[in-house]
């Protein structure tokens, strides 16, 4: 057996120093410690000690080594270096490399009120003969080892505090352990997942920002469809447009502008990040598509399963109220985000809305293959085509699950993050499995305003709950919630995103646009993705390329 080492396997500026390292290593009692290279900085200098000894039953040894040829001359050190000679002091390097050590440990608070141990210094001058009489006035022949000493290295420097120092008491097993600890240091800044993703996030908003610079290039064109895949930017490039078109600083005046959506979830983030600050610079409308009915007077919509009212009556009164509006009541401009979400019919009370409809500003940001509802709307005007082929938003161990699912040539620019979790389970169990995952997340140290659960299939029982007892706007307030978790559905978090998503797959993958609802559901978390589910569901859902990326063959 021999000495343990701290590191394992350490490096070394020299062959001597390595040397030393592995005669001590070899020579010790397998209870003794070697720490490697430890620097020490106090008030007055700093100090670098090539070895530490830790021997219980003996002592703590700091140990200097000099590797090339020295000698003294009237009193004097030196060592023979390339470009000559140079002076060194050996001694004075080992004996305040010794103190600060010591003073450093005793001073710790986890020292306490132990006693002193031995402490000693060495100097092994690795390549230089040494006469066995050899000594300075600050230099014992017991405190040196030369090259003809190599061969019993380690009785040499177990005897510097067991045999010549007894000014202290030896050093138990136990004061070993601690001053490892201590050589540690204390009360580290721990890795914190939330700090990271912030820091993360910070570089992704810088990245965005610099992305909206494509709207002073087009802010000649009133007619734009900006087209870009998952965590490509869109909606921060939206709230962007709305907010600089509603100043004044995209046009020659402040523009009446309208920001409309489908979901109710993007619509409460879209409100918050818009409608503050000064009122002269906010938008005139952000909401859904519904909400602009009910600015428009229209009270009853029933609900969003009657496929009927809402591709064809709802647009149809819509397309009547807007007729009716006055100039002050119009828009100069409409910006619709998440547009794939649009059927036909919804256009045309937009376009009625803008107060010049030929030429006035209509943007479309869209995302074909996020189209998770059955309906294919298009503008019926010519909207210049703008390609986003960015993803910003999503480290790259996340956007790479989603690739295959994504528009082609996407840039994975968002930084690196942990790696994505496949956890397997059945439909029947995914719930119950996702739950656990949430206590796995808060493990890993995210807080519960980071985390969300997102199901495929059925609605998880709390979001159910909340929906029903709050109501929609009640239930999307608790997405700002810090101290809990959010459950949601993939349809209704379209647009939406956490730094960590547990993404629950509990269907069975045979229903339409299914592999466009995993697309948006693994596009989600920003910094840590969980994804629940069966095996050969994600392989109906998302093919061999998807699976093959989280890891299942």
């Amino acid at each position: 057996m021999a000495a343990r080492s701290l590191p394992d396997s350490p490096t070394f500026v020299t062959a001597s120093e390595r040397e030393v390292w592995q005669r001590a290593q070899r020579q010790l009692p397998d209870d003794c410690i070697i720490v490697s290279s430890v620097r020490i900085a106090d008030r007055h200098k700093d100090h670098e000690a090539d070895l530490v000894l830790l021997m219980p039953d003996s002592g703590i040894v700091v140990v200097e080594v000099k590797g090339s040829h020295v000698w003294v001359d009237n009193g004097q050190w030196f060592i023979q270096r390339r470009e000559g000679p140079d002076r060194i002091y050996p001694v004075d390097q080992a004996r305040d490399a010794q103190y600060a050590l010591r003073n450093y440990v005793e001073s710790d608070p986890r020292w306490g009120s132990r006693s002193r141990v031995r402490w000693g210094h060495h100097v092994v001058l690795a390549r230089t003969e040494l006469d066995p009489e050899f000594a300075t006035p600050n230099l014992p022949r017991w405190r040196v080892s030369g090259k003809n000493d190599l061969s019993n290295l380690g009785e040499r420097l177990w005897d510097t505090t067991s045999l010549h120092q007894k000014d202290a008491r030896t050093p138990t097993h136990d004061d070993v352990d601690l001053i490892v600890d201590i050589l540690g240091g204390r009360l580290h800044p721990t890795k914190n997942p939330t700090a990271i993703a912030a820091d993360r996030e910070d570089h992704a908003q810088r990245l965005t920002m610099e992305q909206a610079n494509l709207l002073k290039v087009t802010r000649l064109l009133p007619r734009l469809e900006i087209r870009g895949g998952a965590g490509s930017g869109k909606t921060v490039l939206a709230m962007q447009q709305a907010r600089e078109l509603a100043s004044g600083r995209l046009a020659d005046r402040k523009l009446r502008v309208a920001l409309v959506c489908y979901s109710y979830g993007l619509a409460s983030y879209l409100r918050r990040e818009l409608l503050v600050g000064q009122r002269s610079r906010q938008p005139s409308f952000v909401g859904t598509f519904e909400d602009l009915g009910r600015r428009w007077g229209l009270t009853d919509f029933g609900t969003r399963s009657d496929s009927d009212f809402w591709e064809v009556e709802l647009p149809r009164l819509m397309a009547e109220r807007a007729a009716s509006l006055t100039h002050d009541e119009k828009f100069d401009a409409i910006i619709v985000d998440e547009a794939q979400d649009f059927a036909d019919d919804w256009w045309l009370p937009l376009l009625g809305a803008l107060r010049d409809e030929e030429n006035g500003g209509l943007y479309a940001y869209s995302d074909e293959r996020q189209r998770v509802f059955a309906r294919f709307g298009r503008p019926p005007v010519q909207l210049v085509p703008l390609v986003l082929d960015h993803n910003l938003r999503n480290t790259r161990q996340i956007a790479s699950t989603f690739v295959p699912l994504a528009p082609r040539g996407m840039e994975l620019r968002g930084g690196n993050g942990p790696e994505v979790t496949f956890v397997a389970a059945s439909a029947e169990d995914a719930l119950d499995v996702a739950d656990e995952q949430v206590d796995a997340l808060f493990d890993e140290g995210w807080d519960a305003g980071d985390i969300a659960l997102i199901t495929l299939g059925q609605r998880h029982p709390v979001q159910v709950e909340r929906q029903e007892s709050q109501g929609q706007q009640g239930y999307w307030d608790t997405f700002w919630d810090a101290d809990d978790i959010f459950y949601g559905h993939v349809l209704g978090f379209k647009g939406m995103e956490r730094r960590a998503i547990v993404l629950c797959v509990n269907e069975s993958g045979t229903r339409d646009r299914a592999a466009e609802r995993l697309y948006v559901g693994l596009s989600r978390a920003t910094d840590r993705l969980i994804v629940v589910g069966d095996p050969d569901v994600i392989a109906t859902m998302g093919g061999e390329d998807v699976c093959r990326r989280l890891g299942l063959g």
